[in-house]
């Protein structure tokens, strides 16, 4: 199996009017790891942005209330760089041009593959500044997020891509205790509707994945709260 550059632990607004193609994007993107949120229309849009730090925004041009040129316009001029890839039906160069004066980073004309779209995806995020080191050491654990690679003591060790995305979050996060809501937020995203206790299940899967071969601990509940990476 091929994994997404980049994948985990990336955050994505997806902004979009048609219920339909919301979803199939938005499912074909958790598929591949990343956490999506969804927005209906752009005023939804402008909110989220201003209460979630995303990384990367998908924007469809024609939406309810404040457009596409609009959301990306204003998105700029309050100094949020997140890449944009704009969506639009109509295949015109005047539109393009527009979108790109207003600070998209790349556009798409509907309809599309969603490969193509993962494509772009992949592109744009690799372009980003990056904010964190290409490969992450806490304890005897290595992650690289390029690769998609987990170690523990030299050994490879194979993760999902949800299990990948937790384990790069928290190891962003070394000895600081991440609540339940906050791994939720970031690894799943705000529209998550499935179990309620899906973080405990998957640091179920880390641990052994990561602690029962080494006979070594890694990651600690903090009773009440939620865990922190405490590797020996």
């Amino acid at each position: 199996m091929s994994w997404p550059a980049y994948s985990s632990g990336m955050r994505i607004l997806l902004v979009e009017d048609e219920p339909k193609m919301a979803d199939v994007v938005a499912r074909g993107l958790r598929h591949e790891g990343y956490a999506v949120d969804v927005a209906g229309d752009g005023d939804e849009a402008l909110f989220q942005v201003r209460v979630y730090e995303y990384d990367l925004v998908i924007l469809d041009v024609m939406l309810p209330g404040a457009d596409g040129f609009e959301v990306c316009r204003t998105l700029r001029d309050e100094g949020r760089w997140s890449p944009v890839l704009m969506l639009t039906a109509r295949d015109d160069v005047a539109d393009r041009i527009r979108g790109l004066d207003v600070g998209a980073d790349d556009y798409l004309v509907k309809p599309f593959s969603f490969g193509e779209l993962l494509a772009r995806v992949r592109a744009l995020l690799r372009r980003r500044p990056r904010r964190r080191p290409p490969v992450l050491r806490v304890g005897d654990i290595e992650l690289d997020p390029a690769a998609h690679q987990v170690r523990r003591a030299g050994q490879d060790v194979e993760l999902s891509a949800r299990e990948f995305a937790l384990l790069h979050y928290m190891m962003e996060n070394p000895d600081e205790v991440l609540t339940r809501t906050r791994l939720l937020e970031h690894v799943w995203d705000a529209n998550y509707d499935g179990p309620s206790n899906i973080v405990d299940v998957y640091v179920g899967y880390l641990r052994k994945k990561l602690e029962q071969p080494f006979d070594r601990p890694l990651i600690k509940t903090v009773r009440g709260v939620g865990y922190t990476l405490e590797p020996a």
